[in-house]
């Protein structure tokens, strides 16, 4: 395959051709602030153009499901909105734990997050505001353009393979606390809002957007840069994870028994 994609020459697309995936990963107190709303600003304006977008992490849509299904094209794509939801939900007290409970994360918890709705409150923002067209199951091939759910994890490799097999060329990652995280099969852009995380660690993060924390740009700005960022990757920029090798491939194998 690699000696097959060598001879493929490079050809001019237009941004309704790009397939864009989207995960958030070590949530703090800035993530929902700064680098998850300017993502999905960069979300809404590949839609606008005619491209597609997924995103999912059911366990973070949990507590702010019903702001989502309004969205929902229709009463079919709602329901299985609910249903995925509900679906994790009731798996996870099979074996005696409450999301609700265990959710957020003890590193979410250190950065600043007190709740599951204030987690899910934030994360959703990553995925825009364009109305919600179909909900996906794990890796499931995106059929359509617009915006689409994949029902999947929150774990950070599971969740960008199923991103990758559902039709995702690109995964984009805001972060809170620098995840060093990246998929080997698809280029990873890390976008942060958190001024220290970018400080420490810029060898891992593509844009930072710190500068709507401190009032300098507005999320709408950040955005653009983010989304231009995303036509120069599409167009054969390597993103610092992927110039450094790092990045792993997991598949959530659970999904087989549901």
């Amino acid at each position: 395959m690699v000696r097959q994609i060598s001879e493929v020459k490079k050809e001019e697309f237009d941004v309704s051709s790009l397939t864009v995936g989207v995960k958030c990963a070590l949530t703090d107190t800035t993530s929902g602030l700064t680098a998850n709303p300017a993502v999905g600003y960069a979300m809404d304006l590949i839609i606008k153009k005619g491209g597609t977008v997924i995103f999912g992490e059911t366990p973070e849509i949990i507590g702010a499901e019903h702001i989502l299904a309004k969205r929902t094209v229709n009463e079919e794509v709602k329901k299985k909105l609910f249903e995925i939801v509900r679906n994790t939900e009731n798996r996870v007290k099979t074996i005696g734990v409450d999301i609700r409970g265990a959710n957020p994360s003890p590193g979410n918890i250190k950065a600043g997050i007190t709740t599951i709705e204030e987690k899910s409150l934030g994360a959703i923002l990553k995925g825009g505001t364009s109305p919600i067209k179909g909900v996906l199951k794990y890796g499931e091939k995106v059929n359509g353009k617009g915006l689409f759910i994949m029902n999947g994890p929150g774990r950070t490799h599971e969740a960008l393979t199923g991103l990758v097999a559902s039709g995702a060329v690109i995964v984009v990652m805001p972060t809170g606390g620098g995840s060093p995280s990246g998929s080997t099969l698809a280029p990873t852009l890390k976008v942060t809002g958190n001024p220290r995380t970018y400080e420490k660690l810029p060898e891992y993060i593509d844009v930072n957007v710190s500068s709507v924390l401190e009032g300098t740009e507005s999320i709408e700005e950040a955005g653009e840069r983010v989304y231009n960022e995303i036509l120069k990757v599409a167009s054969g920029k390597k993103t610092k994870i992927e110039s450094l090798g790092c990045g792993a491939t997991a598949i959530y194998t659970l999904w087989s028994h549901l």
